[in-house]
């Protein structure tokens, strides 16, 4: 299973749509977090909303992740040790308030596990690529801790 999500505060239906119509393409099982967003799909499985519970399961079960970029996805999908696609949203086609999506994406495209694309045919390739790779490769998994070096440098901060 594929599982989606773009958050909770914008529609994010350039993605949707390209998922779904991946979906259709292809035969993919496809579980969905759209936000909200009034659109139909009709290859995927949707939800506007789901609990960050069933969001944490559905990033447990899945075989890859594709998301917008958002710090908890990156996070839970990196502790999970699952595959990774993220595709920023632009501010230039009303996706978001601003580009600070770009910046995040640009800071974790060499990150293990983490693939970022830009549009509709890299999100074809990267998910052709990653599901190749579930078959055969363990990916890595990050601690849910910070590094002690990060902790240290913290409590020298806070004392």
């Amino acid at each position: 299973m594929i599982y989606v999500t773009v958050g909770t505060q914008l529609p994010f239906s350039r993605l949707i749509r390209a998922v779904n119509d991946l979906a259709a393409d292809r035969g993919l099982d496809v579980f969905a977090q759209i936000g909200p967003d009034s659109s139909r799909y009709h290859a995927i499985r949707t939800e506007a909303f789901i609990s960050p519970t069933d969001a944490d399961l559905h990033i447990q079960q899945a075989e890859l992740v594709i998301a917008h970029a958002g710090m908890g996805t990156i996070i839970t999908a990196s502790q999970y040790g699952k595959p990774l696609i993220i595709m920023p949203r632009h501010f230039q086609f009303g996706e978001h308030r601003n580009d600070h999506q770009m910046a995040t994406a640009k800071r974790f495209e060499s990150f293990p596990n983490i693939t970022v694309v830009d549009d509709k045919r890299s999100l074809a390739d990267a998910v052709t690529t990653a599901l190749e790779s579930v078959q055969g490769e363990d990916y890595s998994s990050v601690s849910q801790y910070a590094p002690d070096a990060l902790i240290s440098e913290l409590k020298k901060l806070l004392a």
